[in-house]
């Protein structure tokens, strides 16, 4: 880890897509060791954009990236990507082998682990998620929350140091919901959690940031952040639905 206690850290990371658009724009995040952070923010707000520079799927045009203290650069993204899992929003992105064990091992074999250790991986990944008895079925014959949290089992598979899901309940049923939640609060790895949703964020995170305009505009504690009403209401945010019952 950082030796100030820093898991990671963004400084002034800007972006800009070939088409000239700037999605980031002098963005600074800081996450500790220990601790799980919603990064907050309306639609468009870059939050995706600035996920994909952590594991090195995107380059800043300017800035830095730096994850438990290693740059993340063109010569370090390979080791960064067995430290940092990313999961997408939409979990077929992630998915693509024949059956579900050939997706959680995909990384381990990659990552040059032995046969034994390999199956290891993949049969503890699948029982955190509760997918244990699914491995010998293709992905896509599994439900949408079963998609989801197979998604998950593939980075744990590689027992990443850090956690970094884009709207990890995005388009689940109350059900599906619940137990997402409930799964990712046991997991016990340090996580950045992109989300819209203030309860999720409220739940699951100790830290908050909000994203707006490709700017870290608040960062702080969950209470200091998600308890500022007039913040949240200036960048489309809401109370978390646990304060708003309390007013």
């Amino acid at each position: 880890m950082g030796g100030d206690g820093t898991l990671l850290s963004l400084i002034g990371v800007t972006h800009r897509y070939p088409d000239g658009t700037e999605a980031l724009r002098g963005a600074d995040l800081v996450m500790r060791e220990a601790r799980s952070l919603a990064l907050l923010g309306p639609n468009g707000a870059g939050k995706s954009t600035l996920l994909l520079h952590i594991n090195g799927v995107l380059e800043p045009s300017e800035g830095t990236v730096t994850v438990a203290g290693t740059p993340v650069t063109t010569a370090t993204v390979r080791e960064i990507r067995t430290r940092v899992g990313l999961v997408f929003q939409d979990p077929d992105d992630q998915l693509f082998m024949t059956t579900l064990y050939e997706d959680i091992a995909f990384g381990p074999m990659n990552a040059g682990l032995s046969e034994a250790d390999v199956d290891d991986r993949v049969h503890h990944a699948a029982h955190a998620v509760g997918l244990a008895d699914e491995l010998s079925r293709p992905a896509h014959h599994l439900s949408f929350g079963q998609r989801k949290r197979a998604a998950l089992a593939t980075v744990l598979a590689m027992e990443p140091a850090l956690l970094v899901l884009d709207e990890p309940t995005s388009n689940l049923d109350p059900r599906s919901r619940r137990s997402m939640l409930t799964l990712l609060r046991s997991l016990g790895t340090p996580a950045l959690v992109a989300t819209h949703d203030m309860d999720v964020a409220w739940e699951l995170c100790d830290d908050a940031a909000v994203l707006d305009g490709g700017r870290v505009v608040a960062a702080g504690t969950r209470g200091e952040i998600l308890a500022d009403a007039a913040l949240l209401e200036v960048h489309g945010l809401e109370l978390p639905h646990a304060l708003r019952a309390a007013r």
